[in-house]
């Protein structure tokens, strides 16, 4: 059966079609209300807006279609095919992980806010989102100064005995020492949820009330505790500024494109205040407008938990009304989803379309930079090829211990940390550096399958030596397309005036100078990976160090793990306290059994070391005197 009888023979129901080229790879998955209407407008007359896909039709061979109940079913499985199958030619977000949100976990007796990044369905509450750490971190200090929450860990809450610092200055009610009952903590709660969904004149109203009835009641230390929580909350208010007068929450969306290429963006306003943006761009996307902003909406929306009352567009989808049927039944409440014409809210869709004008602007600026940088690359390093993927690797040890090793990657000017690796070094433990990169760099690429991504560029932290390391190990392999260079830091003199650029040396295989770049734009992108790859190195060093700086005495007591090590540091401060406490005073300490108490304190006191007088035990040091039995 030839396309053109394909076509006639859909089905005129709703569904999915998946457009398939010769080998049967997806090109193209849409959805539609009339499966063969749909299908035919991309094979239609030329004036048919969807011929901005033409570019796409002579590949496809094949149309396969899957026939849903409803259209609203379509646009559900529209969006999990898209994300299983990939199309080049669809739009895919592939970065849903900046998004960050406040958690409020209500299932719990006693809950808390933490910072999250996805949200779950898991009887939490959740605020957001917010488009940086920055924006949730300084709302999360806010909350904290406000409602005395408690913020501890679970495990930390389940254990502590006695109150933490917290409690002393106030910003605690000590729920973990039971110095609050649940019912008050609930109220606590309660205001908190008041001030996130931004119904800030009820919280006043509640906390006032609290006030007067405290003070009827002669608790005058409670009422001036909530008379300064009000004065609190109404200065932090003052500081925030409404910029739509909309009390619901809202995204704004817009886009700016430019031949293929467009810049998306996301306005979040929550409760009337600009709490962030996001944008997102697509550098090869021939569609129509109207199909391109319906695409991506679908596709946003498909990942994005948090749902706004109101959803404003640049222009008209033709599926408004199906979008906004979709996130009512997503969010659990009525949505609304339109493009304004007039007024305030044309202005804040106004103000979405400069913001991607902004970035689209910016993003072409830096991709120009970025292609001058890498052709000056190609050519002073004698590359094959535009240094598009750059691998870069550096070795952290302390005198030959703990010795590790760290990858790097960067893939058109921008760091790629799903490809960051690193390495404990098993190599001898005497400092040897050149032994230590082999180690690294043939545990990386010996793992290279077969027409598996290369990096364009691979680069080492140091000089000839460790290059020629490099050099070793991909002719070794078998891996002569890589190339590869050493970039040593310079060791002239340690003060510089702060004008100065350092001349960092850069070795190539079989050129016996070194590459002096001078002070530029090149040298500078080299060395922002060499010291992203420093540092990556030195965190996980650290790391380690910290692990192994962790491990005490208490170790090496046979039956205590590391839940109980924990609750004895917990509970007494320090190693030193556990060791001066009594059998009994082990004893009361949370996750102890009285046999654990009993090993801990014999494996301080050995019986041979003390003589036993009334029970307690004097313990033999070095010029001390002994204790013994009368």
């Amino acid at each position: 059966m030839n396309l053109e009888e394909q076509i006639q023979s859909l089905p005129t129901s709703p569904g999915v079609y998946l457009m398939k080229d010769q080998a049967g790879k997806v090109l193209y998955i849409g959805k539609a209300k009339n499966l063969r209407s749909r299908v035919r407008t991309y094979f239609g007359k030329a004036g048919d807006a969807r011929l901005s896909l033409r570019f796409l039709m002579p590949k496809v061979r094949q149309v396969e279609t899957i026939l849903t109940d409803t259209e609203k079913e379509a646009l559900i499985l529209e969006n999990t095919l898209i994300k299983k199958h990939k199309p080049r030619h669809n739009i895919d977000l592939k970065d849903d992980k900046t998004y960050f949100s406040l958690k409020f976990s209500l299932q719990e007796k006693f809950p808390k806010l933490t910072l999250v990044r996805r949200v779950k369905k898991d009887g939490a509450r959740y605020f957001g989102p917010y488009a940086s750490s920055m924006a949730v971190k300084e709302t999360l200090r806010i909350l904290r100064d406000l409602f005395p929450l408690r913020s501890c860990s679970d495990a930390n809450f389940r254990n502590r005995s006695r109150p933490c610092l917290n409690y002393q200055i106030k910003k605690c009610l000590g729920p973990c020492c039971g110095l609050v009952s649940p019912e008050k903590y609930a109220d606590l709660v309660q205001e908190v949820i008041l001030f996130l969904e931004g119904k800030n004149s009820q919280l006043i109203h509640l906390l006032r009330e609290r006030m007067m009835a405290a003070s009827e009641d002669l608790n005058f230390e409670e009422a001036a505790r909530v008379r300064d929580q009000i004065a609190a909350i109404e200065q932090t208010l003052e500081k925030q500024k409404a910029v739509s007068q909309t009390p619901n929450d809202q995204d704004v969306f817009a886009f700016h494109r430019r031949g293929n290429a467009w810049e998306f963006q996301v306005l979040f306003f929550r409760r009337g205040i600009l709490v962030g943006n996001k944008s997102f761009h697509f550098s090869r996307l021939n569609l129509p407008e109207v199909e391109a902003l319906s695409a991506f909406l679908r596709q946003y929306y498909a990942e994005e938990p948090s749902i706004p009352h109101e959803v404003l567009l640049p222009l008209p989808v033709e599926d408004e009304a199906l979008l906004a049927e979709w996130l009512s039944d997503r969010r659990g409440g009525k949505v609304e989803v339109h493009a304004p014409q007039r007024g305030e809210k044309k202005s804040l869709v106004e103000m979405a379309r400069k913001n991607a004008e902004n970035a689209f602007q910016k993003r072409v600026g830096e991709t120009e930079t970025l292609e001058l940088i890498l052709q000056e690359l190609k050519e002073k390093l004698r590359l094959r090829t535009l240094p598009r993927r750059v691998e870069c690797f550096d070795i952290s040890n302390l005198f030959g211990t703990l010795a590790v090793g760290s990858m790097v990657s960067f893939l058109d000017g921008r760091p790629d940390p799903s490809r960051y690796r690193h390495f404990k070094v098993h190599a001898p433990s005497f400092p040897d550096d050149y032994a230590m990169m082999y180690e690294v760099l043939k545990r990386r690429y010996s793992k290279l399958e077969p027409g598996g991504e290369k990096p364009d560029l691979l680069v080492v932290d140091g000089g000839k030596g460790q290059l020629n390391v490099a050099l070793a190990v991909l002719a070794e392999l078998g891996l002569p397309d890589i190339s590869a260079i050493g970039l040593a830091k310079d060791k002239g003199p340690s003060r510089r005036k702060a004008s100065e650029q350092t001349a960092d040396k850069i070795y190539l295989p079989n050129v016996k100078d070194p590459v002096l770049l001078g002070p530029s734009a090149s040298l500078r992108y080299l060395q922002r990976i060499r010291d992203e790859a420093h540092r990556f190195a030195i965190r996980y060093h650290k790391l380690l160090r910290g692990k192994r700086g962790l491990q005490t005495l208490l170790d090496d007591i046979p039956g205590i793990g590391a839940i109980k090590k924990k609750a004895l540091l917990t509970e007494f401060g320090s190693l030193q306290k556990v060791q001066e406490a009594s059998s009994e005073r082990l004893s009361q300490v949370r996750s102890l059994t009285r046999r654990d108490a009993q090993t801990v304190f014999e494996f301080f006191h050995p019986p041979e070391e003390c003589g036993i007088r009334n029970g307690e035990c004097g313990i033999k040091k070095k010029g001390a005197l002994d204790v013994q039995n009368p």
